[in-house]
């Protein structure tokens, strides 16, 4: 029963049973749950986000790899993947940009990362004097602005600056393209020597400004500002002024990667000055003369004021829009650049090309056959190489070109502008119409009179074109070595360089046919006209060769670097070896045909302990040709101290909220030996003329054969005790972090220049052929500059970025030579270097007798309506004795910059704004000055004006005169104007192209924008754009708005 029973029994029973006691038959079932609890281990889902360790947004398109394999996938638009990998497998995250990571499996299959993107890993590494350091290390004051801050629509580079970094002076006085350059002061102007704009160093090189114009941003790698004695010593003579400092690209080991970006710009004035109607003008022309005169001879009957009132006959009666017949409303301009960069173990590039087209405002007379419009085609190139030659040594080779060629009128876009304002508009028209009597006249027939005597703009600007070609080129190569063999952190390098720049320009122009109206019969509405120059009027252009200039420059240096830390401490050191030699082939005399030459030796040495404690010390020992051998080489010395308190235990249950402090503080002395002229290159040399054909003497009684022997002149004495002029800096900052978030540095700086080369006030009594020359001027200078950023990431791919900056600069004389004066007031000392002197105006003179009753003021006549000054010394006269300093200083004092950035998603957008204050300008009145050698009339002057039924003593322009009223024309506080203003310098929109389309496009960037500059201008004055100053009858300032396209590649 029991086993019949037990037979019975399922099958899976039986094999349990025989299992329990049967090894064989366990081992099966137990290898079999083994193996698929294994494989189950092995084989699981990985899946993760992947976000940046900067702002926590989503990444997408991150390549995730399994170390080893080919298997591999990407994160989507939210930065997710999924990936089925093995415990202890090694994944690969790798991004464009960011700095790559790997991350072993474990058996949780949630892998979620943050990756750091290389701009961050960087941002904190500034570029300094011959290196690099870490912004924490810093000691001395530098300042960074970003290349992506310098994108603007612009081909001119310096055009950006204003506002954009704290110490940093900068305004722009024109539009012109070409001449457009910023004007820019590293913490304000602190010399009234001969140089007073700081050193620019592209990639360790000394180029001009307008080499730094040129310059592409996309080329830009970083960009620093060298604010104090510290930052600036090892660069000795050359950086008394401060020092900026731009190195470009390199290539990076990778695939290659293409970089393209394309816009296009449409630009027109910011404000175009306002002119007076023809009518009005004639109007007031005729008061200008009756008011001084009431019996003169009026310059326009009241036939010709009704006939050019109506516009029925343009020609017999011209009614000239100077501005609008001459100038577009706008112009466009294009700007392109490409750029691949890549390389592998050995050898890494960065090669570059760009072009960009800057056209003027100038209309063309489309009877001519050439351009006589602006138009500024600039092209640049670039290759820079990096080859390892061994293990242990490096060779980067760099080469550039810039090159300029410029068509435009023949005087320039600024004097077309000018000559407007000196263009009477009712006079004559532009052109006559060729009539049936002079229809088969090939050339245009300019209108004038006799054979031009007047101004006829719009000959100036068609008559012809000037061309200029300017070119840089550039050769260099380093070689880096590692010496570590020798003691670790130990390195040297040498550096060549070499430049070329040339320049020519030749002008191309005919000579106008002038033709003047000599009849014009009204009943059959026939004019007859005449040429007045039929022998000096040409067909045919002229040519006339302009300048030509050749200059080279060689540049050696070598240093050597030590770098190394001992558990707490790091100690550094280096010394630098410069050779500079310049030659100018376009020499005018023997001096300026001798090579320039420079020499110099620098050191730095920096303690840190416990990133807690810093110490620099810096000098330079410096020759200059200048001088006499007994001062030709100066030693300019510098130190500074810093602490990171925010590193002291003490203070971290604070440092959540305080997540940076620190104290920095420098002094230094440092050297400038640009104290003169190119003409006065060697003081300790007389400078004598043994051939000079103005001291000639004639001899021989017989007039028709006289020998005639040059004589000697004297232009220059010796002076073997001019030496260096000496800065002596101060600078102490705080750096202050609050929540990881907001950045704040604040610096007091001040300096005392002396030294500074000046003309001796010696009276003429002492016999003296030349002026004397010494180094008796001093001067001081001090300010704050104060920066501040702030980035806030939320959720949903939006952020916020918030900068700003303020810088405060002034100066004063502390040593001035100048005659002795009896009024201690008329003295510089204690004024700034860019005060403007002149007398205080009170008012206007009511009426004659105010003025007969008033004390005498010595320019000429004057009466009711015109300028009253004020006697300050009270002598009863108005002299030179009564000018007084006016006004802010010319160049401003205050300068700042502040704006956003957000994103959200795709999209981004920012605006910054830019201001400056405690500056003047005077307005010239002799060049805005009514009628007066056929001026134009602005029209603020023809609305408000003293006038005998208006007798408004506050009026804007005095009494209307024919000619300059020598009285209104002396510099005064009448036409001294408040140069503050605060302008919406750009905007910008972008959109970039979702991740999954770029994919399908196969770019890494996919990025359109439309940007905008100069949209908005806050300020008091009116008349034209505040920023140009007292330039303001030149070419504008432009508005310009732009559409870009941004393409990467990888």
């Amino acid at each position: 029963m029991k086993n019949s029973t037990f037979r019975k029994k399922p099958f899976f029973l039986s094999l349990f049973r025989h299992a329990l006691f049967n090894k064989r038959y366990f081992l099966v079932p137990a290898l079999l749950l083994s193996c698929s609890l294994s494989l189950a281990q092995q084989r699981m889902i990985v899946t993760g986000v992947v976000v940046s360790a900067d702002d926590n947004s989503h990444i997408p398109g991150v390549t995730v790899q399994i170390m080893g394999t080919s298997k591999g996938t990407t994160t989507n638009d939210n930065g997710k993947y999924f990936l089925e990998a093995s415990p202890g497998d090694s994944l690969i995250f790798r991004y464009i940009g960011y700095v790559e990571k790997r991350v072993k499996v474990g058996t949780h299959p949630a892998i979620n990362i943050a990756m750091q993107s290389i701009s961050s890993q960087l941002k904190d590494v500034v570029v300094v004097a011959f290196g690099t350091k870490k912004k924490s290390d810093m000691v001395g004051s530098v300042t960074t602005i970003k290349p992506s801050d310098l994108k603007v629509p612009s081909s001119n580079l310096t055009t950006a600056l204003a506002g954009r970094a704290a110490g940093v002076i900068a305004f722009q006085r024109s539009g012109e393209p070409g001449l457009d350059n910023a004007q820019f002061f590293i913490r304000g102007v602190t010399t009234f020597g001969y140089k007073k704009d700081p050193l620019i160093l592209i990639d360790g090189v000394e180029l001009t400004t307008t080499d730094l114009a040129r310059l592409q941003v996309d080329d830009i790698s970083s960009f620093s500002i060298l604010k104090d004695a510290s930052a600036t010593a090892l660069y000795g003579s050359r950086a008394a002024n401060g020092v900026i400092m731009v190195t470009t690209k390199q290539g990076a080991v990778g695939k290659a990667k293409l970089a393209f970006r394309v816009e296009n710009s449409v630009s027109a004035p910011t404000k175009n000055i306002e002119l007076a109607d023809p009518v009005t003008y004639m109007k007031l022309a005729n008061e200008a003369v009756l008011t001084r005169d009431p019996l003169g001879a009026l310059p326009y009957s009241q036939e010709k004021i009704d006939n050019t009132a109506t516009g029925l006959n343009p020609t017999a009666y011209p009614a000239n829009d100077w501005r609008k017949q001459l100038f577009k409303d706008y112009t466009t301009n294009q700007r392109l650049n490409l750029s691949v960069s890549g390389g592998g173990g050995v050898a890494r590039y960065f090669v570059s090309g760009a072009y960009n087209r800057d056209n003027g405002l100038m209309k063309v007379d489309k009877r001519n056959n050439f351009n006589n419009n602006i138009r500024l085609s600039s092209y640049s190139l670039r290759s820079n190489v990096n080859v390892n030659l061994t293990n242990t040594t490096e060779m980067v080779v760099r080469l550039s070109g810039s090159f300029d060629d410029y068509t435009g009128p023949v005087d320039g876009g600024a004097s077309m502008y000018q000559k407007v304002m000196k263009s009477n508009p009712v006079l004559f028209p532009a052109y006559y119409p060729a009539d049936e009597e002079h229809k088969f006249t090939k050339h245009i027939m300019f209108g004038n009179y006799d054979e031009g005597q007047y101004i006829n703009p719009y000959a100036e600007m068609v008559k012809g074109y000037k061309d200029y070609s300017r070119s840089l080129m550039l050769a260099q190569i380093e070689l880096k070595q590692n010496l570590k063999s020798i003691t670790p952190g130990l390195a040297a390098s040498g550096m060549i360089n070499t430049n070329r720049t040339s320049y020519f320009d030749v002008s191309r122009f005919y000579n106008p046919f002038w033709y003047q109206m000599d009849a014009y019969d009204k009943l059959s509405d026939k004019y007859f006209i005449t040429n007045t120059n039929p022998n000096e009027g040409t067909e045919y252009l002229g040519y006339n060769e302009g300048e030509k200039t050749i200059s080279t420059s060689l540049y050696l240096e070598s240093r050597l670097n030590y770098d190394r830390s001992f558990n707490k401490s790091t100690v550094s050191g280096m010394m630098v070896f410069m050779l500079q030699n310049r030659l100018n082939a376009n020499a005018g005399d023997l001096q300026q045909s001798l090579p320039f030459r420079n020499i110099g030796l620098s050191g730095r040495a920096t303690y840190d302990y416990d990133k807690r404690y810093y110490t620099e010390i810096n000098f330079g020992y410096n020759g200059s040709e200048r001088f006499d051998k007994n001062n030709r080489f100066g030693f300019f010395p510098s130190f500074g101290l810093a602490w990171t308190v925010s590193n002291e235990k003490f203070f971290e249950p604070i440092k959540a909220i305080f997540s940076n402090v620190r104290l920095r503080g420098t002094y230094g002395i440092i050297g400038n030996d640009a104290i003169g002229s190119p003409q006065d290159r060697f003081f300790y040399l007389s400078n004598v003329n043994m051939n000079d054909g103005s001291r000639s003497a004639g001899f021989g009684r017989d007039p028709g054969n006289v020998y005639r022997l040059n004589g000697i002149s004297l232009s220059r004495y010796a002076n073997p005790n001019i030496t260096w002029e000496t800065s002596k800096q101060k600078n102490i900052a705080l750096e202050l972090g609050l929540f990881n978030k907001l950045n704040i540095v604040a610096e007091y700086f001040s300096q005392y220049r002396d030294r500074i080369l000046m003309t001796r006030s010696i009276p003429e009594a002492a016999g003296f052929a030349v002026p004397i020359k010494a180094n008796v001027g001093i001067a001081t200078a001090a300010g704050v500059d104060i920066s501040m950023d702030y980035k806030q990431f939320f959720k949903d791919n939006f952020w916020v970025s918030l900068m700003g900056n303020f810088t405060y600069a002034t100066s004063k004389y502390k040593n001035y030579e100048e005659p002795k004066y009896d009024e201690s007031y008329r003295y510089h000392t204690g004024y700034s270097l860019n005060q403007v002197f002149g007398y205080i105006a009170e008012k206007l003179f009511v009426d004659d007798a105010e003025a007969a009753n008033s004390p005498k003021q010595n320019f000429g006549r004057y009466g009711g309506g015109d300028i009253k000054y004020l006697d300050v010394n009270r002598d009863g006269q108005i002299t030179e004795a009564d000018k007084v300093a006016i006004g802010n200083p010319t160049v401003p004092e205050i300068v700042y910059g502040f704006g956003f950035s957000m994103g959200y998603k795709n999209l981004d957008l920012s605006a910054f704004f830019q201001g400056l204050d405690n500056e003047s300008f005077w307005i010239d009145p002799e060049a805005t000055s009514p009628f007066a050698s056929e001026n134009q009339l602005l029209k603020a002057y023809a609305d408000d004006h003293w006038s005998e039924e208006r007798q408004n003593v506050y009026a804007l322009w005095p009494r209307l005169s024919p000619d300059v009223n020598r009285n209104n024309a002396q510099t005064s506080t009448w036409f001294m104007r408040d140069g503050a203003f605060l302008r919406l310098k750009q905007v910008e929109l972008g959109y970039t192209l979702p991740a999954r389309w770029q994919k399908k496009l196969r770019t890494s960037t996919f990025r359109i924008y439309v940007n905008a500059t100069n949209l908005l201008n806050f300020s008091k004055f009116k008349l034209w754009d505040v920023e140009m100053g007292g330039n303001g009858l030149g070419y504008p300032v432009q508005r310009v708005f732009n559409l870009g396209l941004n393409l990467n590649f990888n």
